[in-house]
């Protein structure tokens, strides 16, 4: 007996023990540092087909005929010629069709689109061509939309006639309406009979339903994606191909802009980069270019984030920066700086300006406002140990920096910390960028599961007196499952988050990375969005960015957990927390997230409110931690709303709850 009452005495002092509860305080009195309108954000970079085959709509690969084998992408038959003076000077290059020599034959090309061209039943398309007859007289083009795995009898599912007269340039459009869904379509062209010889250029085919409907649109379910993430800041055009693999192939914003038939190929080194996941037909047409992007920025009400070269091309892949040829020298940089200096000219410079003209020439005669601009991606210097070649890069940031404040002095420059979240290049690069007095610095880190759960006070510690930190590309990549979008790292994205909220006096700017996959042409992952040629889903850590964003504050809150900061510390069991206030909706929002393999009970003491409370909750939580969100299940893991209720203590407000093992959950509170 005595045995048995001994075991149960232990077994309830064991179960007290684990329900105690962890008790949050939250000071609700006194507000804490601003949460800057751009703490959460959207990066964008041409990787996994996310441009061209992605957000950009169009649906004809190689319109131009300007890739390096200028008809991949395309099948052409009959009675052909390239051809190479054309009317655009930048796109020279055009097919002419000509008569096959008997009615049976036929002249024609026919493309296959990106990964297929995908129609949908009852939508409409807008065809585009450039096109004259050189010889005079006219034609007609026959243009079909074609299933070529078809077992019936006509492969031709629909299409429309395209007359074509005069020996000049024109550009001719067509609206053709689909009878059925497609996946994995083609565009086909005959030329008619004995027509007249015709010259093709610039065959376009766009969804009539773009993003607000613009001709040279956005893929609109991809584009309210990000809309719906309210992003507070969009940085653009990327990362690496900002840099280019050599100084030739880096992003030139000035190739973007203007009438889009003459915006210049330029290679896209994403599909070079792995050799496990090659794509020589990926390159970019610059359809998607800087006015789209600023455009966009304006649509989603963020501020923009162009990042412009430094003269300095990828150092991963040049990792001597005296070799030459591969990076530009110091002293001639002019023409690099020049390019920066031109850009704000574009985006906030009067309509008479030379670059405000272009701006105001393609229908946007008011400035774009922009506030921000980076220098540089990924660039580092160099110690003893490391090479020995010096402040490669930072002496590049000086002068762009010198050039810039003085004709723009109100434009925030952001520098970088080299491609790492520690190590000899970081350490060599932060105290540099103090030095440089740049606004903020970009930091970038993509770790594995046990950084993200470590690092939870990375930004405690940091020097409040130096510049700000843009958190420009992070994501968690799982060490055991391929880095894919699983549920759980997805967790830990948010468990980082809360330390990255709570430092919002030093954190101005989060942007997670990559932003979109094509499922048929990816090169990185884990990404927040995934699609295809028809569907598109959200991943876990999209929600995740989702819910910061929407719920971001205006003000940090003190949260702690025996006067400590609640950041996976020892005795906090797994547990990471942060609060803000909320101006506009007068809410206390409080988020925690529960790393740990048990369900933890906590206590939120609201100091500074009385009374009790109905609580707004969302709650992301699942049983399978390598689970996904798929394009047949795009919804098997979202966020869930509740409700909760507040006790009414002495004086505060008291919240109880158990919050589930590996979940994370958002309390909503009316002040």
């Amino acid at each position: 007996m005595i045995r048995k009452l001994t075991t149960l005495l232990l077994l309830a002092l064991s179960l007290t023990a684990t329900a105690q509860t962890h008790v949050l305080d939250v000071n609700t009195k006194k507000l804490g540092a601003p949460v800057q309108p751009t703490m959460y954000g959207i990066f964008f970079e041409d990787i996994n087909y996310a441009a061209d085959g992605g957000l950009y709509a169009e649906m004809v690969k190689n319109r131009s005929f300007e890739f390096p084998q200028h008809l991949m992408g395309w099948r052409a038959f009959g009675n052909f010629q390239l051809k190479d003076d054309g009317p655009f000077e930048r796109n020279p290059h055009y097919v002419r069709l000509a008569y096959s020599g008997h009615s049976d034959k036929f002249t024609g090309l026919e493309n296959e689109g990106f990964f297929g061209i995908a129609v949908k039943e009852g939508a409409s398309y807008r065809f585009s061509l450039w096109a004259r007859c050189p010889e005079g007289g006219k034609s007609t083009l026959e243009v079909s939309l074609v299933d070529n795995d078809t077992m019936g009898e006509d492969q031709r599912f629909v299409g429309v006639k395209v007359d074509v007269e005069g020996r000049e340039w024109k550009k001719y459009t067509a609206t053709i309406t689909s009878p059925r869904t497609e996946p994995k379509g083609a565009l086909r062209i005959f030329l008619a009979g004995d027509k007249a010889t015709t010259d093709v250029e610039h065959i376009s085919l766009f969804p009539t339903d773009t993003w607000k409907g613009r001709e040279n649109g956005m893929r609109k379910d991809l584009a309210q994606a990000l809309f719906d993430m309210h992003p507070g800041v969009f940085r653009f055009p990327g990362g690496c191909i900002v840099e280019g693999v050599n100084l030739e192939t880096r992003y030139q914003w000035k190739n973007s802009v203007g009438p889009v038939e003459n915006r210049p190929l330029n290679e896209n080194r994403w599909h070079y980069t792995f050799g496990y996941r090659f794509y020589p037909d990926y390159f970019q047409s610059y359809g998607l270019g800087f006015f789209e992007f600023f455009q966009l920025c304006e649509d989603f009400g963020c501020e923009a984030l162009p990042v412009i070269s430094c003269g300095l091309s990828c150092q991963f892949q040049n990792p001597d920066p005296t070799k030459p040829g591969v990076h530009a020298d110091i002293d001639a940089l002019e023409p690099y700086i020049q390019d920066a200096l031109d850009l704000v000219e574009f985006a906030n410079g009067p309509a008479d300006s030379k670059w405000g003209k272009v701006r105001a020439d393609m229908g946007h005669p008011e400035p774009f406002n922009l506030k921000f601009l980076a220098v540089g991606n990924e660039q580092w210097d160099y110690d003893e140990a490391h090479g020995g070649y010096g402040p490669v890069f930072t002496e590049r940031l000086k002068k762009f920096s010198d050039a810039l404040r003085a004709k723009y002095p109100y434009l925030k420059l952001i520098g970088t910390t080299g491609p790492n979240s520690e190590g000899w290049d970081f350490d060599l690069l932060q105290p540099r960028m103090k030095e440089l007095k740049v606004d903020l610095y970009d930091e970038h880190y993509y770790r594995n599961e046990a950084w993200f759960l470590s690092h939870g006070l990375r930004y405690d510690a940091y020097d409040r007196k130096g510049p700000k930190v843009f958190a420009g590309e992070y994501a968690c990549h799982g060490s055991n499952k391929h880095k894919w979008n699983h549920y759980y790292t997805s967790l830990l994205e948010a468990a980082h988050m809360t330390g990255i909220e709570r430092n919002a006096d030093i954190v101005h700017m989060a942007t997670y990375a990559p932003l979109f996959a094509h499922v048929e042409g990816w090169q990185w992952r884990p990404d927040a969005i995934w699609f295809d040629n028809l569907r598109s889903f959200k991943s876990v850590s999209y929600y995740v960015q989702q819910l910061f964003a929407m719920n971001k504050g205006t003000n940090v809150l003190s949260l702690t957990m025996d006067k400590q900061p609640v950041a996976g510390q020892a005795g906090q069991d797994g547990l990471f927390a942060s609060s803000v206030f909320d101006a506009g909706t007068g809410e206390i929002i409080v988020k925690v997230v529960n790393t740990s393999d048990a369900a933890q009970p906590i206590t939120l003491n609201l100091l500074g409110i009385k009374g009790g409370r109905t609580v707004q909750t969302i709650t992301l939580s699942h049983n399978g931690m390598d689970d996904e969100n798929t394009l047949d299940n795009p919804e098997k893991i979202t966020p869930k709303q509740g409700t909760l209720t507040c006790d009414a203590g002495k004086k505060n407000t008291l919240l109880l709850d158990d919050i589930p093992a590996k979940t994370f959950r958002l309390y909503k509170i009316k002040k």
